[in-house]
């Protein structure tokens, strides 16, 4: 049996589990032994602890026999996002000056996970301080798309999805500015869910008030990312911006009938983001399935004038807060593309701020007046298929030059600034077998709502079901 529980959803382990059927022991193992099988030609697990992961199973597994009551996520297996804090076992933020940290607390999304019942397996590779939609860095390398490992898993969460969609973990966590949750689950046919910001608290140091940036889960499918979610979400006092509803609200019933919902299409975001063909050539069918569910589809598209200033100068603010210290102690340390962001945001102004805080008032509320009239809004994730894993980006995108490695992710990163949630569900493939991800966004703290769509339409086409032929070393 074991050979086979790597290939299981989520919610289907978590039922077995507590009915069981099998033990976390068991569960645990055949995902160790999977990770031994394809991890090395992947790289996506940068940091495993097979003993304590297993010793961790074995009490999951007493306290059960003992007839106690288990958590949501009693014996699911999960390694933690390098960017993520746990305590006891390296963080490394893929940055050389921190290959040997290990710290003495978990951050919140963490200890969270672990309280709901998920064993710690180790951690997975991020692109150097999360910087990028590309995941390599020098201290471990690059991490493969499991669907073609010439090319690149996405980031900054992208040993995360590589890893999910490679069956070495049944869930994974993530975090995402401008789209390092959504962006590595279009490119590894996994689900991956911006929420709204303040649904997944953050409490640490800088600018406690900051949205642009917020954790999130992955699953290989909509229901698995809504267990994930549900024990992320709920508030946190140090949390100034955090939402009231508990995580509990997500552990529900997804299947919904779509009918008379008014869904949005822009394939390119109002002429902001074109995508290549190859992406809108998958997607664009894929109306259709809306359609047949009884959705009302045409296009339309937020008013996003301003949004990409308005992303680009408040993330070079916030890369100077984080990094500005690095960039005068360790300039040398850091890879060129973070030196610039951070040099960005060196040269910012008073005016460039009050610009950017201004505008993102005027988008927010360009959202509502939006989403007063539609639903939905479907969107590409990437405007691009996964690209050569040796390059640091792509090096066009729609027939345009790239001039930097922000370029190519404005068809996530402008939806990031308007406060709203987003979902990237699989959505098909390329003629060359590579994954297309489908953006589906809903109104600010419509998360369930989004969920449910995304199920539904998950439940319809299947896309996700296609798994990676990986070899096995």
């Amino acid at each position: 049996m074991t050979d086979a529980l790597h290939q299981l959803d989520a919610t289907d382990l978590a039922a077995r589990l507590r009915a069981r059927e099998i033990s976390a022991r068991e569960v645990v193992q055949a995902h160790l032994d999977r990770i031994d099988q394809v991890n090395p030609a992947l790289n996506a697990i940068v940091t495993l602890d097979p003993e304590g992961a297993l010793a961790d199973a074995a009490l999951a597994d007493e306290r059960l026999a003992r007839g106690a009551d288990v958590p949501p996520l009693h014996g699911l297996p999960i390694a933690f996002k390098d960017t993520h804090l746990t305590r006891g076992m390296r963080t490394t933020h893929g940055s050389p000056l921190f290959a040997d940290h290990i710290p003495d607390e978990d951050d919140l999304l963490v200890d969270r996970v672990q309280k709901a019942g998920a064993i710690r397996l180790g951690k997975t590779n991020v692109p150097e301080f999360a910087a990028g939609s590309h995941t390599f860095n020098t201290v471990f390398g690059t991490t493969r798309n499991p669907y073609d490992t010439t090319r690149s898993a996405g980031g900054s969460s992208g040993g995360a999805a590589a890893a999910l969609a490679a069956g070495m973990q049944p869930l994974a966590d993530g975090s995402d500015m401008g789209g390092s949750l959504r962006n590595p689950a279009s490119f590894c046919n996994v689900v991956g869910l911006r929420p709204t910001p303040g649904r997944v608290p953050a409490p640490g140091a800088g600018d406690l008030w900051d949205t642009l940036s917020v954790p999130g889960p992955m699953g290989r499918t909509v229901a698995d990312t809504a267990l994930l979610l549900s024990a992320m979400a709920g508030p946190d006092p140090r949390c100034p911006v955090g939402l009231e509803t508990p995580g509990a609200a997500f552990r529900v019933p997804l299947d919904r009938d779509l009918r008379g919902l008014r869904v949005g299409w822009a394939p390119d975001l109002g002429g902001h983001a074109p995508a290549d063909a190859d992406v809108t050539a998958v997607l664009e069918p894929q109306l259709k399935v809306f359609e047949e569910l009884g959705c009302h589809v045409e296009a339309a598209c937020p008013d996003l004038t301003d949004a990409d200033e308005t992303f680009r100068t408040l993330r070079a603010h916030s890369f100077d807060l984080a990094f500005g210290g690095l960039l005068e102690t360790d300039r040398e340390a850091l890879k060129p593309s973070l030196r610039w962001n951070i040099e960005q945001g060196r040269r910012l102004t008073t005016d460039d701020l009050h610009r950017a805080t201004a505008a993102r008032g005027r988008l927010h509320l360009a959202a509502l007046d939006y989403f007063a009239r539609y639903d939905l809004l479907l969107a590409p994730v990437s405007q691009v298929t996964p690209f050569d894993a040796e390059w640091e980006y792509p090096r066009s995108v729609a027939g345009q030059p790239t001039r930097t490695y922000l370029d190519w992710m404005r068809s996530a990163y402008l939806i990031s600034v308007l406060g709203v949630p987003a979902l990237s569900v699989p959505a098909g493939f390329t003629a060359g077998g590579l994954p297309v991800g489908l953006q589906i966004i809903g109104p600010p703290r419509a998360d369930l709502a989004v969920l449910r769509a995304g199920h539904v339409y998950e439940a319809a086409t299947r896309h996700g079901r296609r798994r990676p032929d990986l070899p096995t070393s």
